[in-house]
């Protein structure tokens, strides 16, 4: 059995849903695991995970203002700390997931063909992201 583990920083570009599949999919491929599992955590509570349609930009659209109009911002909100998009991104994350594990089967992450990882920003300014992954298997 073996463990790999990194990180992967993220520069976002504000609001919205980021792919980030191409360098997991090659740091998992450089760890040369044929059999395993990958878990990604994203380490913040304003930003999460998605595995989401990766062809038709379209359903991104969507999803992106689903979020929008179920966690809207407002002045309603007690925590504002860090501006008014603050509280609206954590419930936006909190109804999403922090972490996401996959199945590596041979050699490779066994995501559907329509299957994309995504960072979903849920932030109005540029962030740096940091997402942590760690590879077991064999």
């Amino acid at each position: 059995m073996h463990q790999s583990t990194t990180r992967i920083a993220v520069q976002t570009p504000g609001p919205g849903m980021l792919e980030v599949t191409d360098p997991v999919v090659r740091w998992v491929a450089a760890q040369r695991i044929n059999t395993g599992l990958l878990t990604i955590l994203c380490q913040h509570t304003s930003a999460s995970l998605l595995i989401h349609e990766n062809a038709a930009p379209a359903a991104r659209r969507d999803t992106e203002a689903y979020f929008a109009r179920i966690a809207p911002e407002s002045d309603a909100y007690e925590h504002d700390d860090e501006g008014p998009d603050d509280m609206p991104a954590h419930l936006r994350a909190a109804l999403t997931q922090p972490s996401l594990s996959i199945p590596l089967i041979d050699g490779a992450l066994a995501l559907g063909t329509w299957q994309g990882l995504y960072l979903f920003e849920h932030r109005r300014r540029p962030h740096r992201r940091t997402l942590a992954l760690h590879l077991i298997g064999a």
